[in-house]
């Protein structure tokens, strides 16, 4: 049965280190990991078609990529891939999240002017289907070669590439520690090199690099004695704390400790009073939120995806409270270790 859209890809669980059980008699396969939005390339069985860009959620983009539409011609018939979409900005010199953005929200019309200044590249990590014949239960190691021999056989180049893999964990570790000081590589995802593709399931498991810093805690969700989030900020140059995230749940343990130096701010003197907190990253939905006074100071771990606002996309972890710190001691808003937009 040929694969057409949409099909759901697999996913990769998030955790802090490579887990015990995961390690199978075939070994492991760490990838890097690229900060860009998932997706699913299809050719056409025949030449009578055209390429199709599928999102994780089952939209057909490729609209808004016309130069990977302009790239096609080498790729075979019936081909699925599975990787990253990212977009190189000219003008920073770097990948660019927020030009990604930019890029899958505009129009057919304009599509073609923004990808001269924001060219997209498809980073293949996966085959599904080669000459329409379909490979997911072929294992992750064969599944590789096919796409290895692929890129070799059509001599696919930019903006076709073929995404870093090794079996080398000291390798992997390597890349966990240096190459996700380079903008747009956020980490490693790793799986088992017996494993076949399974859409839909998490199966594979993803690494991000995490910085240890401080943030503020200027509100928090359910109760003072019983906080489930903390919203964070950081005073920007000026004086004015700015919001910079937000925590995952807190267990029950922190949240009562948490909640025992919490002390209610009088609305009318917090600097957030009239702001809205979104339930996550680029939503819609608001959390219900009281305001604490920004005196607490909360040792966190955080990756490095941080959009262009200052905020860390993805929910941050608690650590612990830092008593023995003023927020005079927490990095400003700008500048230091995470959130360092300008002002704004």
């Amino acid at each position: 049965m040929v694969l057409r859209p949409p099909v759901a890809p697999m996913l990769a669980q998030a955790v802090e280190a490579v887990p015990g059980p995961f390690v199978t008699g075939s070994g492991l396969a760490f990838e890097q990991k690229f900060d860009g939005f998932r997706a699913l390339l299809f050719t056409p069985p025949d030449r009578g078609g055209r390429m199709l860009l599928q999102t994780r959620r089952g939209s057909l983009i490729q609209g808004r990529f016309p130069d990977l539409t302009a790239a096609a011609g080498p790729l075979p018939d019936g081909l699925v891939l599975d990787g990253e979409l990212v977009v190189w900005d000219r003008h920073a010199g770097r990948l660019s999240f927020e030009g990604l953005q930019r890029r899958a929200a505009t129009s057919a019309r304009n599509a073609p002017a923004l990808a001269a200044v924001l060219p997209a590249f498809f980073i293949a990590f996966d085959v599904l289907q080669l000459d329409g014949i379909q490979v997911l239960d072929h294992p992750y190691w064969q599944r590789r070669r096919t796409l290895q021999d692929l890129f070799d056989h059509h001599h696919l180049s930019a903006p076709w590439t073929l995404c870093p893999t090794t079996t080398d964990l000291v390798t992997a570790r390597k890349w966990l520690e240096d190459w996700t000081d380079v903008a747009g590589v956020e980490g490693i995802v790793v799986k088992a090199l017996d494993q076949p593709y399974r859409p839909g399931t998490r199966g594979w498991y993803k690494l991000r690099r995490r910085d240890t810093t401080e943030a503020i805690i200027g509100a928090v969700t359910g109760t003072l004695t019983r906080p489930q989030l903390l919203i964070l900020g950081r005073h920007d140059p000026d004086g004015r704390l700015r919001t910079v995230g937000r925590t995952v749940p807190l267990h029950p343990e922190p949240a009562r400790l948490v909640g025992a130096n919490l002390i209610p701010a009088d609305p009318t003197e917090h600097p957030w009073e009239r702001l809205r907190f979104a339930s996550a990253w680029d939503s819609r939905d608001v959390l219900d939120v009281t305001l604490v006074r920004p005196e607490m100071i909360a040792e966190i771990s955080a990756d490095t995806a941080i959009d262009r606002r200052g905020i860390w996309r993805h929910p941050v972890r608690f650590k612990r409270l830092r008593m023995d710190l003023t927020v005079k001691d927490v990095p400003l808003f700008g500048g230091g270790p995470g959130p360092n937009a300008a002002v704004g």
